[in-house]
C-alpha cells in the first residue's frame, strides 16, 4: 500500500498547482488585452510579482509530485491531482473574490468521497521504482497512438463539448503518461544523482510530454465548455495512469467483489466533476470557452443542455 508520506506530497503538489492556477490568473487580469499574440506580454507579466509567485508555486507543486512518485504508486499519486481543481475553486474564492454555489460545494464533497473510496477500495501496492525498457516501447506506442487518434478526432470537428473533449482526452493521456515517464527519472536520481538524471531519456520525454499536454490542455479549453473537457480529463488521468502503473511498474489493485464499490467512487468522482465544471469560478479559473450567454450570466443561471 502506498505510504501516507506519499499522498501527503501528492496532496500538496495538487494544492501547488491549484495556486498556480489562481495566482496565474490573477496576474492575467492585470495586463493589457490583446487581440491577437503580444511578445510583450511576457515582459508585462514578468513585472507582477503575483505571476512570478505563480511560477514558483508550479516548481514546488513538481517537486512534490517527484517526491510523491518517489514514494508511492503510480496509481494512487496522480488520481489525487484530481482534487486540484476543487482545492482552486477553494483558492480562488479567498483571492480572487468569486463565489461557489451550493451545487459546487455539493460537487467538493461528492469528488472527495469518491476518490477516498474507490483509493480505499482498490488499495494499489507500490509495485517497483523502474521500469524495464522492453515494457516502455509497447506502452509509448500505444500512449502516442491514443494521442493521435483523440487529436486527430478533434481537428475533423468544429467548437464544441466534441472537440473539448476529445482534446481533454489527449491531455490525459500525455499528463499520465508524463507523470510515469518522471517517476522513472526519479528512480534515476536516487540511485545515480543528478548525473544519472540528466542522461536518462525519461527526463526529456516527461519533459516534452509535459508541454505537449499543457499545449493540448488549452485546445482543450478553447474548443468548447467545461463540462465536456473537465470529467474526460479527471477520470481519463486517473484510468490511464492506474492502466500505466500496472503494466510499467507491476502495481496491483483489489478486483473481484472490489469492482463495486471501486466503480461506485469513480462515478462520484465524474458526478463532482460535472457539477464543479459548472460553477462559474471553474469556468473562469480555467480560462475556459464560456457558452452561457450574456443575460444567463448575469442572472446568475448555469446553462441548460442546450447550451453544453
Amino acid at each position: 500500500m502506498t505510504t501516507w508520506p506519499a499522498v501527503v506530497f501528492a496532496v500538496l503538489a495538487a494544492a501547488g498547482n491549484a495556486l498556480a492556477t489562481v495566482l496565474q490568473r490573477r496576474a492575467a487580469r492585470t495586463v493589457p488585452l490583446s487581440t491577437g499574440l503580444r511578445l510583450g506580454l511576457l515582459v508585462d507579466l514578468l513585472h507582477r510579482a503575483v505571476w512570478i509567485g505563480g511560477m514558483l508555486a508550479v516548481v514546488a507543486a513538481a517537486c512534490f509530485q517527484a517526491l510523491a512518485l518517489s514514494q508511492g504508486a503510480l496509481s494512487v499519486v496522480q488520481p489525487l491531482f484530481v482534487l486540484e481543481l476543487p482545492l482552486a475553486l477553494l483558492i480562488g474564492r479567498v483571492l480572487l473574490g468569486g463565489r461557489i454555489p451550493r451545487t459546487g460545494w455539493i460537487g467538493v464533497g461528492l469528488l472527495v468521497v469518491g476518490l477516498g473510496s474507490a483509493l480505499a477500495a482498490a488499495a494499489p501496492t507500490i509495485g517497483t521504482t523502474h521500469a524495464p525498457f522492453d515494457r516502455w516501447v509497447p506502452a509509448l506506442v500505444v500512449c502516442a497512438a491514443v494521442i493521435a487518434t483523440a487529436v486527430g478526432a478533434a481537428l475533423r470537428r468544429g467548437a464544441g463539448g466534441v472537440r473539448a473533449a476529445c482534446f481533454a482526452g489527449a491531455t490525459a493521456v500525455g499528463y499520465a503518461l508524463t507523470a510515469a515517464m518522471l517517476k522513472d527519472a526519479t528512480h534515476a536520481w536516487q540511485t545515480g544523482g543528478p548525473a544519472a538524471f540528466f542522461t536518462t531519456w525519461q527526463t526529456y520525454g516527461f519533459a516534452a510530454t509535459g508541454v505537449l499536454a499543457i499545449f493540448l490542455l488549452e485546445n482543450a479549453m478553447q474548443s468548447g465548455p467545461l463540462t465536456a473537457s473537465q470529467p474526460v480529463l479527471t477520470l481519463g488521468d486517473a484510468l490511464v495512469s492506474l492502466s500505466l502503473g500496472v503494466t510499467l511498474f507491476d502495481e496491483r489493485v483489489r478486483t473481484g467483489w472490489w469492482l463495486l464499490p471501486e466503480a461506485l467512487g469513480v462515478g462520484l468522482v465524474l458526478w463532482g466533476a460535472v457539477l464543479l465544471s459548472r460553477v462559474a469560478l471553474a469556468r473562469d479559473l480555467t480560462g475556459a470557452h464560456d457558452t452561457t450567454p450574456a443575460a444567463a450570466r448575469d442572472a446568475g443561471t448555469e446553462p441548460g443542455p442546450a447550451d453544453i
